[in-house]
C-alpha cells in the first residue's frame, strides 16, 4: 500500500499553484483568442453633415416620433432586473432580487431604497441608488440606444466599411455610467439597425458586435428590441410595455 505524501505547506502552496494555473490557463486561451480574432482599433470617422443624414434615417426607421411620444416603459433584463420607467417625468421604479429603488433624475434628494418593502434610512441606502443608476444607465441603453444619438456630448461621423457601406460612428463625451464610450452601427438599407460594435471601457475587448435584430413594434408605435446577441452570450429583454399619459 503506497503511503501519502504529508501535506506540508510547501507542498499545500504546489497543489495550490497548479490549480490556478489549471483554471486560468484555459481562460487565458481562451481570451487571448478571442482577443486576436476580434479586438480591432477605434475606427476613424468623418464628422460630415452626411452624418447627420444616416443618423436621421436610422430615426425615421424606427419611428422616432413615436419613441418620442412614448411616455412609459416597463420592461425586464436578462430576468433580473426590472424597471417602470416613466420617461415624461425623468423617474424610474427599479427592481432586483428583494430591492426596489425610486429614482428621480430631477431630483436626486427623491431617491429611495426598499428591502423587502420596508425603507433604507438615507445613509445606508447610497450604494444601493448607485447600482440601481447604474442598472439604469447599462439596460436601459440596450433597449432604446437607437434614440439616443443626439443626446447632449454625441458626435456623430461617417466611417466607410470595406465593402463601401456607410456606417455611423456615435461618440459619449458625457452621460451615462461611461462617458467616452463609442459605438458603429451598422444598417440596413431603410436604415433600420443590424447591429453595432462597441468600444467601451468595461469591455476588455475593442470592436465587439452585437446584433439589434429581434424588434417588436409596441403599443405606442415605438420600435424596441427584444433580443441581442454578442458572440455566444444572449441579453433578453422580456416584458416590455409601453404607453402614452
Amino acid at each position: 500500500m503506497r503511503k501519502r505524501k504529508k501535506l506540508t505547506p510547501k507542498r499545500i502552496l504546489k497543489i495550490v499553484a497548479g490549480a490556478i494555473v489549471f483554471i486560468t490557463l484555459p481562460t487565458l486561451l481562451l481570451f487571448g483568442f478571442l482577443y486576436f480574432k476580434y479586438n480591432e482599433e477605434l475606427p476613424v470617422g468623418k464628422e460630415t453633415a452626411q452624418a447627420d443624414v444616416l443618423a436621421n434615417k436610422m430615426l425615421d426607421a424606427l419611428n422616432y416620433d413615436a419613441y418620442k411620444a412614448t411616455d412609459y416603459i416597463e420592461f425586464t433584463f436578462k430576468k433580473r432586473h426590472h424597471f417602470k420607467w416613466n420617461k415624461t417625468e425623468n423617474t424610474c421604479e427599479v427592481y432586483w432580487k428583494n430591492y426596489k429603488v425610486n429614482l428621480d433624475f430631477n431630483d436626486n434628494s427623491k431617491n429611495e431604497a426598499f428591502k423587502n418593502e420596508i425603507k433604507i434610512e438615507s445613509e445606508n441606502s447610497a450604494a444601493l441608488i448607485e447600482k440601481a443608476i447604474s442598472y439604469f444607465n447599462n439596460d436601459t441603453f440596450w433597449l432604446v440606444a437607437p434614440y439616443k444619438v443626439y443626446d447632449s456630448g454625441t458626435t456623430r461621423s461617417i466611417v466607410t466599411l470595406e465593402n463601401n457601406e456607410k456606417a455611423l460612428l456615435v461618440t459619449y463625451s458625457s452621460g451615462g455610467s461611461t462617458p467616452g464610450d463609442s459605438y458603429l452601427w451598422h444598417l440596413d438599407d431603410t436604415g433600420k439597425p443590424k447591429s453595432f460594435q462597441m468600444w467601451v471601457d468595461i469591455l476588455p475587448i475593442s470592436g465587439l458586435e452585437a446584433t439589434w435584430s429581434d424588434w417588436t413594434t409596441t403599443a405606442t408605435g415605438a420600435q424596441l428590441p427584444t433580443f441581442h446577441k454578442m458572440m455566444v452570450l444572449g441579453l433578453e429583454i422580456d416584458g416590455i410595455k409601453t404607453n402614452r399619459e
